[in-house]
């Protein structure tokens, strides 16, 4: 015969909730003794107090940025067209280099799971795991400065993100359509033009549209390392210590960003 479980009283449930409250507060207080350690280890003794000064102090000092260089702006267009283009074509070719990452690392449609699916999501997790301007130094290293260096740092950057969320909506589908093309004797090039392609495309199309959104931020700042762009035009302004053309180059990258968000925007409002 089976054994039941007696009921639980009102005092079992009181009991249960005053541990569950003990265990929270433990939480919340091994948390904020974590936080305060990470500052006062971070940032008050971490920080050189004697060097920022009174705030007056620090306010000269930022004054110094108020102001434009007016004649540093003409020569801010071929740099601004250079940043943009290099998150065009980056992000182009990320998304070309992307394609056998997004086959492979989706598991339902990948070739051989045992080899090509870890395989993808290593590439894809390594991507994702260097930042930009490492991949920039590297790249610098490797093909000299420019931007071509800045081009394949942004495509190697853009493929994890890209290839990740893909291969991810592909694992999402409905079969139906597919199991629908493998009965009538399709092959499989059919079902990934026919049962795939049709329910995964406006949600790549949002990924590659967000994720170029995101490289024309980064490419701004790639030519701190010399892959070209207007990070390259701010990083002699700094090295001269031209103070309003730094802050040139800022609006020049805000105003460039701000192109980017609203081309971005009516892009995935027109294509998905």
């Amino acid at each position: 015969m089976g054994t039941s479980t007696a009921p639980m009283t009102v005092d079992d449930v009181v009991r249960l909730r005053r541990k569950k409250h003990r265990l929270q507060f433990g939480f919340y207080l091994v948390l904020a003794t974590l936080v305060l350690w990470s500052i006062q280890a971070t940032i008050i003794e971490d920080t050189d107090w004697d060097r920022i000064g009174s705030l007056a102090e620090i306010g000269k000092s930022v004054s110094h940025f108020i102001g434009i260089d007016f004649k540093l702006i003409p020569s801010l267009l071929g740099p601004t067209i250079e940043t943009f283009m290099i998150a065009c074509i980056g992000t182009l070719l990320g998304l070309v280099i992307c394609i056998p990452a997004i086959w492979f690392g989706a598991l339902n449609v990948t070739p051989y799971k045992p080899v090509t699916y870890p395989v993808a999501r290593i590439a894809m997790t390594l991507s994702r795991s260097i930042h930009e301007i490492v991949w920039a130094l590297i790249f610098v290293s490797a093909v000299g400065l420019g931007a071509f260096a800045g081009i394949l740092a942004i495509a190697a950057r853009s493929l994890g993100f890209i290839a990740k969320m893909s291969a991810e909506a592909i694992e999402n589908i409905d079969t139906k359509p597919v199991e629908a093309i493998r009965a009538m004797g399709g092959s499989n090039l059919q079902v990934m033009i026919y049962g795939i392609l049709p329910q995964v495309l406006p949600v790549i199309l949002g990924i590659v549209i967000f994720e170029w959104e995101i490289n024309i931020r980064r490419s701004a700042i790639l030519g701190l390392v010399g892959a070209g762009g207007l990070g390259l035009v701010f990083f002699r302004q700094m090295n001269t210590f031209n103070y309003p053309g730094v802050t040139t180059v800022i609006l020049a990258i805000f105003g460039l960003i701000l192109i980017g968000e609203v081309v971005s925007h009516y892009s995935r409002k027109a294509m998905i």
